[in-house]
């Protein structure tokens, strides 16, 4: 809401303003550092919409002030009563016709003219008062600007400031002024040199400055050479140094030297702490990720080392109750980052007990929801947390790039677990970079992963009963005589503060942080990367005749694909599908492998795909060339052809002799084949060979024995 008298900055551009007057459905303002300003009418929806929209914020008023008059001067007394009294008697009686544009200026002219002053004097004093607040005090003179503090002198031609110091030889060296021009000079030089990646130190500026607009240029072998000026005619660095001050701008100058994420990171003014922006347990969790300084063996042979492993963690801001943990070989990713949430609603007894570490439910009693999960930008973009944000209700806040700080609790958290684990473990990353002759700490590499996550657990476990430095604690918790451990504030927090703790099940969060993807169904199943589901809804609806080619979203474990499921339009429920036969080879196999094979597939496809086109070509020509040959063939019957009548009747017998022939051509002989010899005929009285009569041709003989059949056959028709 807004009210009369309130003053409010511009975002865009810093401009004040003052709200004068708020009257029937407009509010009327006016400019707090013009010379004079009268009122400005805006329509109050319009502009309060503006402030809701933070295109305003509310400032503290700098006129706002206790002002006593014993700390007046009779003078600054006298002048702010007369024109107060001018105000009183003359304006303030006219002022709702000076907040109207039109008629204002009618109506300063007659005030001037009974004041018997110029119109300007009395916008002045109107300005004054509405810019300063509408008081008394308001019409106090501005001597407190007098005088010269914080203002440039007037420079004449002798030097002002400090003089130099007398040099050895007797001599007094005045120096010169820092005049318009020379300031320019300086800005320019720390423009050019200082704001600049390359990191030249003031110094090295204030030579640069020298050398460009304070020396001689000549040329010595061809080199541009400098040669400075007298020190009493250049400025000195403490000169220099000193005008630097005044134009020092420490964002910027780190923004250009460094980057804008070294200001960000490690200069920014910190004005709060993460615990403001909480009212208890659950109102905001953080989570992040980091590679441990820590190379593991593998489970099945200790003689293996399998590289380091990622920890992800998620914390509760407002008791920094470490709520969800993930210690394993995926990410940082959202796999890795689904563990973690899938861990913060696990019972952390349960839990503990698979890696050999026995505690209550009461050492560590976090399974619930936040109302907020501060991330980074990463695993906590994209449609993967489509389903937190829509069915959970939770909201997602991702932090810019390169803003660890932001997440300052957790990244304090990591940076305490891998010190642990320098410390003690053996495999530890020591040094950033080996020299030469150090041993390499992978060899020494000794637990596995399920040794390690007990580690991590053994760390948190005693995190949260850690007494916190420089928690903020509040009143009523100093009462309550609350020593600040996370598990005394977690549990404090839930008897004494809001919070926003909600309970979940388990199955319903994995359904919605589970990837997601589309399907389609058709006759052959529902089918999802080239695989195949069936399901017993679809079954029983007749999803493959009713809904063919009809995509749906569903959910997936691309760790293992033998399940898909599909959710409920409210998220809280889901249908399973499984693996049909055709697919049930890949039921052991990851999303990348199935993906892989197909790739494999369809490039084996594509090598071979220019052959396929050479052997169609071929099989064309070839069946072009028989369908040629047997159109030279049937052109070259030199026999008149019947009619059309008697070539359709002949179809049935012609097909009959052609089967006939076909038949010994194609009948089965089981025999061995010998080779044939032709019988020799001898004449035994003689003794001599004899001529063997020259064979009959089969083919011949075969078409005779057909004629005769069809003639016998057609005479038992007639």
């Amino acid at each position: 809401m807004i009210y009369i008298n309130q003053v409010l900055q511009s975002v865009k551009d810093s401009k004040r303003i003052r709200i004068v007057e708020i009257k029937e459905s407009y509010v009327y303002i006016v400019n707090v550092d013009a010379i004079t300003s009268m009122p400005k009418k805006e329509l109050f929806t319009s502009f309060l919409t503006d402030v809701e929209q933070r295109e305003w914020i509310i400032i503290t008023d700098s006129f706002a002030r206790v002002i006593e008059d014993e700390d007046l001067t009779d003078i600054q007394i006298q002048k702010r009563d007369l024109d107060w009294g001018i105000v009183q008697k003359y304006c303030l009686k006219h002022m709702n016709d000076l907040f109207q544009k039109s008629g204002r200026e009618r109506k300063i002219k007659e005030i001037a003219q009974e004041l018997d002053v110029t119109p300007t004097k009395v916008k002045k004093l109107l300005s004054r008062y509405w810019q300063r607040g509408m008081n008394k005090n308001a019409m106090l003179p501005d001597y407190a600007k007098s005088g010269g503090r914080g203002k440039t002198k007037k420079l004449s031609n002798d030097k002002v400031g400090r003089p130099r110091r007398i040099t050895i030889s007797g001599e007094q060296r005045s120096g010169i002024n820092i005049t318009d021009e020379v300031k320019i000079q300086f800005e320019h030089a720390i423009n050019k040199y200082y704001r600049k990646a390359n990191n030249y130190s003031l110094k090295d500026v204030y030579h640069f400055i020298l050398r460009d607009f304070y020396s001689t240029r000549y040329k010595e072998n061809g080199e541009m050479q400098y040669r400075i000026w007298e020190s009493s005619s250049i400025p000195s660095y403490n000169q220099f140094y000193y005008w630097f001050k005044k134009l020092e701008d420490p964002k910027k100058d780190i923004t250009f030297r460094k980057s804008a994420k070294e200001y960000e990171l490690k200069h920014r003014p910190i004005l709060s702490n993460s615990k403001v922006e909480t009212n208890g347990p659950g109102t905001r969790f953080q989570v992040d990720a980091t590679i441990a300084d820590i190379y593991l063996v593998s489970s099945f042979d200790a003689n293996r080392i399998i590289g380091r492993p990622v920890i992800y963690a998620i914390i509760d801001v407002y008791s920094r109750m470490v709520t969800g943990l993930y210690v394993g070989l995926e990410g940082p990713s959202w796999l890795g980052a689904m563990m973690a949430l899938d861990n913060m609603v696990a019972n952390k007894a349960d839990f503990c007990k698979q890696y050999g570490v026995d505690i209550t439910e009461e050492q560590w009693p976090t399974h619930h929801l936040p109302e907020v999960i501060i991330a980074d930008r990463g695993e906590f973009e994209g449609y993967s947390v489509a389903g937190l944000i829509n069915n959970l209700n939770i909201k997602i806040e991702n932090t810019t790039a390169y803003r660890g700080d932001l997440k300052g609790i957790v990244e304090r958290k990591f940076r305490t677990i891998n010190g642990k684990v320098k410390q003690k473990a053996p495999g530890a990353i020591q040094k950033e970079y080996r020299e030469r002759g150090d041993r390499d700490y992978r060899l020494d590499a000794t637990l596995n992963l399920k040794e390690f996550t007990a580690l991590v657990i053994t760390m948190i476990l005693h995190h949260n009963h850690k007494i916190i430095n420089k928690y903020p604690m509040e009143k009523e918790m100093i009462t309550d005589e609350i020593v600040p451990t996370p598990i005394n504030l977690w549990n404090w927090g839930i008897q004494n503060r809001k919070g926003r703790l909600r309970t979940i099940d388990r199955a319903i969060l994995r359904l919605n942080v589970l990837p997601r993807g589309k399907a389609t169904i058709s006759r052959a199943g529902i089918k999802f990367k080239n695989l195949l589901y069936g399901s017993k809804q679809a079954i029983e609806e007749q999803w493959y005749a009713k809904l063919k080619n009809k995509s749906i979203d569903i959910v997936y474990d691309p760790r293992h694909l033998d399940k898909i499921y599909i959710p409920n339009d409210d998220g809280m429920g889901f249908e399973t599908c499984i693996l049909l036969e055709p697919s049930q080879q890949y039921q052991e196999d990851f999303l990348e492998e199935v993906i892989f094979y197909q790739q494999l597939r369809n490039e084996l496809e594509e090598e071979n795909r220019s052959k396929q086109v050479q052997l169609t070509i071929n099989a064309d020509t070839m069946m072009d060339q028989i369908i040629k040959s047997a159109v030279k063939r049937k052109k070259q019957v030199t026999h008149q052809p019947t009619s059309k009548k008697e070539k359709l009747e002949a179809i049935r017998d012609n097909k009959k002799i052609e089967k006939e022939a076909n038949r010994n051509t194609e009948k089965f002989d089981l025999t061995p084949t010998v080779a044939e010899h032709s019988p020799e005929i001898i004449d035994f009285e003689s003794g001599t060979k004899l001529e063997e009569p020259p064979p009959q041709k089969s083919s011949t003989r075969l078409m005779e024995k057909l004629k005769k059949k069809r003639d016998e056959q057609l005479g038992k028709d007639d």
